[in-house]
């Protein structure tokens, strides 16, 4: 968390009175640089002298010895609005730890980087919850993290004292860029608000064997591997299926990529631009490039299915793919959970 200045949340409470004893570190580490999927040490944060316990890595919540010394915890990160983003998990785990000893959590609320208004995707089947989706919420949920932890905690049972301190000024309606607070990389692969629109969708091809960007200066705004056929794909792709954003067939090389998927060499891939925010979906998108891609590539081919199964909350998207189910009925399929969730949502949105 950080100021519009760039100050550390961290410092502007100590700089207030507040009696920090620890600061807590969720995927990434304190200041978003860990690579994903990387476990974090604990540390000391060098410009106040504090110890800081990483949650992401041999301890996924806050230990309880440590929460008997203190009134509160206080969550101020920024999360970039998809479901699989760990962030909004780790809030939640330490909204549980809290409950458990009686103390209060307070949400500094930020708004949602790509927007409040849009819902999309498929709402995650409990049976596949996992860290990357505790709960059952869409692809994209349209909330803030204020918002999302009134929605848990009452509807998931948590049951912490909790406050949400609201995001002064901002509207549903507004992005990242209308907002007037720099963009600060969430994490590695997180670089800009283009990254963060398309990865509700893209972040699917995780769960494959293709490359998803990362190592390139585009992670999650390409997709590629050395065998696509891009042209091939684009090329039989109507422009009218896909509203909002534009497909190129691009060439690229990840260089230091943290996902092993072909590391220094050169990839074929298709490059998703936004043209209109307003009419783009990443999720039914990225179900479209699925069907196509693996139509297109045949034996070369291959899921990682039990990665993309966390990633989708369900194993019938996969399924779906496979079986040659039609893009329109797939999304069909999401209709009524999403009208669900939206209904229940509704009761825990604090921005007009």
């Amino acid at each position: 968390g950080l100021s519009r200045d760039g100050t550390p949340a961290a410092q502007l409470l100590l700089d207030a009175g507040i009696d920090i004893r620890v600061l807590l570190a969720p995927e990434h580490g304190l200041l978003g640089s860990g690579q994903p999927g990387q476990a974090m040490s604990d540390t000391i944060e060098q410009a106040t002298g504090l110890p800081v316990h990483s949650l992401y890595g041999e301890r996924l919540t806050p230990d309880p010895a440590l929460l008997d010394e203190l009134d509160a915890l206080v969550f101020d990160v920024q999360d970039v609005g998809a479901r699989y983003y760990t962030y909004m998990s780790t809030m939640a785990e330490a909204m549980r730890a809290a409950a458990r000893s009686g103390i209060l959590f307070v949400v500094a609320d930020r708004p949602n980087p790509i927007g409040g208004e849009l819902v999309q995707g498929n709402v995650l089947d409990s049976a596949f919850a996992s860290f990357v989706g505790l709960f059952s919420v869409p692809m994209r949920h349209g909330m803030t993290a204020g918002e999302l932890a009134l929605l848990f905690n009452r509807e998931f049972g948590i049951g912490v004292r909790l406050v949400v301190v609201p995001a002064a000024g901002w509207r549903r309606s507004a992005w990242a860029d209308q907002t007037g607070v720099p963009w600060v990389a969430t994490s590695p692969n997180m670089p800009d608000l283009e990254s963060a629109t398309h990865y509700p969708g893209t972040c699917l091809f995780e769960g494959t064997n293709l490359s998803v960007g990362r190592g390139t200066e585009r992670p999650f705004q390409q997709i590629g591997a050395p065998l696509l056929d891009a042209q091939e794909v684009v090329g039989g792709m109507p422009a009218a299926s896909l509203p909002g954003v534009r497909l190129a067939a691009v060439n690229f090389t990840p260089i230091g990529a943290d996902d092993g998927k072909f590391e220094g060499q050169a990839v074929q891939g298709i490059r998703l631009e936004v043209t209109d925010r307003k009419t783009y979906d990443p999720t039914k998108t990225a179900v479209v490039l699925l069907r196509e891609i693996r139509r297109s590539a045949g034996a070369d081919w291959a899921w990682r299915p039990e990665t993309f199964d966390r990633l989708a909350g369900t194993d019938q998207l996969r399924l779906a793919v496979d079986s040659g189910l039609p893009v329109d009925e797939i999304v069909e399929g999401w209709a009524r959970p999403l009208q669900r969730f939206q209904k229940m949502r509704n009761r825990y949105l604090l921005y007009p």
